[in-house]
């Protein structure tokens, strides 16, 4: 499995990897004077795991990365977490209940993709399954924006999506694709057993062969003047209400 070094940034994301992945942590970086509640139980992880802190300041961490860090950040030599079709299908056979799964068809926007993780950990979800080719990975803004979910996620990367979307059907797991134009609200469908939610591009939405692929379209019911959903809002909603629906 392939290794690369990238900055983990803020508080959650390099919790999540000081307790999971200690040993990919070759710098851990905390902004001068920062010393609260949050901080210090970052800084009680690095010392169980024998990391050394650095104290800098605020500048120098704006040089070494982009956006909001809360003065937090660390250096790992991270493994490619994703993991392919042939764990998908190895996960499936050892679940003991109908899984939840989550398809991203095609999010390139970072920052949308890092939400969705962070939802769907939130939601339970048991896999999110992104096609490799039109797709944003799990880069520093992903794992900042899922708040650690990226570390605790089955995330995987199917070469042809077309074809994984047919062996989840097979196995008898119902395909349920959102749509701006369908007539059934996601409301008003059923999202208990076995089932695969399926999110549409930024832009763009379903690509065909995904949307003739699914079982079921749904919509989200809009009542004011906006006509669609960020995506990752729109995932929200849909996951939440398969759980409350599983629950």
């Amino acid at each position: 499995m392939s290794e690369h070094k990238d900055w983990v940034v803020g508080i959650h994301a390099v919790s999540q990897v000081l307790t999971k992945q200690p040993n990919s942590v070759q710098r851990l970086l905390l902004r001068s004077g920062r010393d609260d509640i949050r901080v210090g139980k970052i800084t009680e992880l690095a010392a169980t795991a024998g990391i050394k802190e650095e104290r800098v300041d605020k500048n120098q961490l704006d040089q070494l990365v982009a956006g909001s860090h809360q003065g937090v950040i660390a250096l790992c030599e991270l493994q490619n977490s994703a993991k392919d079709a042939r764990f998908l299908t190895q996960m499936l056979d050892s679940l003991e209940r109908d899984p939840l799964l989550l398809v991203l068809d095609g999010i390139t926007d970072p920052h949308n993709l890092g939400a969705c993780l962070r939802t769907a950990d939130a939601a339970g979800v048991d896999a999110i399954i992104v096609p490799k080719d039109k797709s944003a990975s799990l880069n520093t803004t992903v794992r900042k924006v899922a708040s650690g979910a990226a570390e605790s996620l089955n995330f995987v990367v199917v070469t042809n999506l077309q074809r994984c979307l047919e062996a989840l059907k097979e196995r008898g797991i119902w395909l349920v694709g959102t749509a701006d134009e369908a007539k059934r609200s996601v409301y008003d469908q059923e999202l208990t057993g076995a089932v695969a939610l399926i999110m549409g591009s930024e832009g763009k939405g379903l690509r065909r062969l995904t949307r003739e692929t699914c079982d079921f379209l749904v919509s989200i019911p809009m009542s004011g003047d906006v006509s669609s959903l960020n995506v990752s809002v729109a995932t929200g909603v849909c996951l939440f209400e398969a759980v409350r629906q599983r629950a």
